[in-house]
């Protein structure tokens, strides 16, 4: 190890926090040094050259080494570096990007409240519907449903709405007037019911639990279109349409998290767009400046849009709202996916090519199923296929981590699951690398805990 890593590893262990991390761990191990990227590849302070097969966390969209997007920033840090859109002042660049996403957004979403982050957007969402309904003269419509293992930030709020039970179990979360329901993730939890039935069967939990609190009680129901940090659960067939017909009978809000899922991944612009959602409120960050500046945002609907014109003044903001610099970059930002035809190259040769690929990885001996939509995927870890048994107390999940980052690639675990994300520019060739580097690294995992 060189000297320069050593000085780095020091400074992380004396002086930083890390996110998501158990600090004595990571001082004990030390921290990879991560110093430069091109393309779909980043290079660590020892020269290691790795595919980033999560792109950064699911928002690099298109590809590390842009310079038009770092000139885009230059632009405009010369010309308006910050302006706040309090006080009745708003700036170019933020209503031009407004005026982008609702052209790309799905039918009738045609306005964008920006944040920081998706935990912020996340954050704006509690604030938001609960402050629709009393504007209707119902500020007893306060809850907010979510599903276990669902993933929305890590904020007071974002946390709350998710269901990931490590996170509530710190900070004394969840907040008041948020509850779950299980998510649609039929290889874990489906049982011997069919894909098809066990989809239907989740759903209805919804119309369960809205009987159960009162549809005159409940503002809102909020899901990934695709679960992401909860290990890439796409919802069987029949999951969505019911969904859809629940929400349908009830008068509340749907709120689809479009955060990962946002900005091509899945071959669309947005997931609920692929699943035909028709979201009220739709939080997005990440795909939205491919992770170059900090940014997020709510795109809202119409209807809802009508009624907040209607409640005085929202009491909600952020210093750094619509970010001139980071509006700026996410013009760029989108204009490449569209004028590239990246999004349109996922749909149509990528993402297909990759599935093909990646459903290959069924036949591992350590793989009970390969599965994912556009630029997402998962394989699930299992120690008998038929009987979809885990390794018990091994953390196969974070040995395969480590085989792969010894040997060039970046994905992620979550639990048994192994989950990947790349960069919407990975070219069919990279696709292959990809796939060659995590059949190694499934056979060293296999290697070692083989007979255990």
């Amino acid at each position: 190890m060189s000297k320069q890593t050593e000085h780095w590893q020091a400074l992380s262990r004396d002086h930083h926090l890390a996110p998501f991390t158990d600090f004595q761990a990571l001082n004990r191990k030390g921290a990879r040094i991560v110093t430069r990227a091109e393309g779909v590849y980043l290079w660590d302070s020892e020269g290691h050259k790795i595919l980033d097969g999560m792109a950064g966390l699911w928002c690099v969209n298109v590809g590390y080494g842009r310079e038009e997007l770092v000139e885009a920033a230059a632009r405009q840090m010369r010309e308006l570096p910050y302006y706040n859109l309090f006080f009745q002042t708003a700036h170019p660049p933020a209503l031009e990007l407004a005026q982008e996403i609702a052209a790309l957004a799905p039918a009738g979403m045609n306005h964008v409240f920006f944040t920081g982050s998706g935990s912020e957007a996340n954050d704006t969402v509690v604030r938001m519907v609960r402050h629709y309904w009393a504007v209707q003269g119902q500020p007893e419509k306060q809850v907010i449903i979510g599903r276990w293992n669902g993933y929305h930030g890590s904020t007071m709020a974002g946390a709350s709405l998710g269901g990931m039970k490590g996170m509530h179990a710190q900070g004394g979360l969840p907040i008041p007037g948020i509850e779950h329901i299980d998510q649609p993730y039929w290889y874990g939890e489906g049982g011997a019911l069919s894909p098809e039935e066990f989809g239907v069967r989740v759903a209805d939990q919804l119309e369960e639990k809205i009987r159960q609190l009162g549809a005159d009680k409940v503002a809102a129901f909020i899901a990934e279109p695709i679960q992401g940090a909860g290990g890439v659960i796409v919802p069987p067939d029949s999951y969505w349409p019911r969904i859809r017909e629940i929400l349908a009978r009830h008068d509340i809000l749907f709120i689809a998290d479009e955060v990962i899922c946002g900005f091509g991944r899945t071959g669309e612009w947005f997931g609920s767009q692929y699943y035909d959602l028709r979201p009220d409120l739709m939080p997005i960050a990440k795909g939205l400046t491919s992770g170059y500046i900090p940014m997020g945002g709510v795109v809202v609907r119409d209807k809802v849009v009508e009624v907040l014109n209607r409640g005085g003044e929202f009491a909600h903001g952020f210093t750094y709202s619509g970010h001139p610099v980071a509006a700026a970059v996410a013009l760029a930002n989108l204009r490449i996916l569209r004028d590239e035809g990246i999004v349109a190259r996922v749909k149509a040769q990528t993402a297909p090519y990759l599935q093909r690929r990646w459903r290959e990885l069924a036949a591992h001996p350590l793989v009970g199923e390969a599965r994912g939509v556009g630029m997402v995927a998962a394989i699930e870890l299992v120690k008998n296929k038929e009987t979809r048994e885990r390794y018990r107390g091994l953390e196969i999940g974070m040995r395969c981590r480590e085989h792969c980052f010894q040997n060039g690639l970046v994905m992620r675990a979550v639990g048994d699951t192994m989950i990947i994300a790349p960069p919407l520019v990975i070219s069919p060739a990279q696709i292959d690398e990809l796939l060659e580097k995590a059949f190694t690294c499934l056979d060293l995992t296999l290697k070692e805990v083989q007979g255990r």
